[in-house]
């Protein structure tokens, strides 16, 4: 089981959604390189939580895993989840996120 959600909703605030995801599995290196993809800023201005976990699986379930993330979120990009009529949590994408993690790494 992986802590990215307890890591991302911890006080003091230490890491971004994307670095949550990250580090949740221990990938650290990926971690600091995602510095800066917090807040809308991971490429295409996708969720940085779903950014992470698309650099911790396999390119070959990419398809499904956006596609099961943006069934639940919405979108796949930080701002129209943010703001949607009825946003969904960043903690949610976070959690949603190491859920998809889990089930397409191989």
């Amino acid at each position: 089981m992986n802590n990215a959600y307890e890591l991302f909703t911890a006080v003091p605030k230490q890491h971004n959604c994307a670095q949550a995801v990250a580090d949740g599995f221990g990938d650290h290196a990926l971690s600091a390189a995602m510095k800066v993809c917090g807040g809308g800023n991971a490429p295409y201005g996708r969720c940085g939580a779903l950014h992470a976990a698309l650099l911790l699986t396999d390119q070959a379930c990419h398809e499904e895993l956006i596609r099961e993330f943006t069934t639940a979120a919405k979108s796949e990009k930080c701002k129209e989840i943010k703001g949607s009529a009825e946003p969904f949590p960043c903690a949610e994408c976070v959690r949603l996120a190491a859920e998809l993690v889990e089930k397409f790494r191989s």
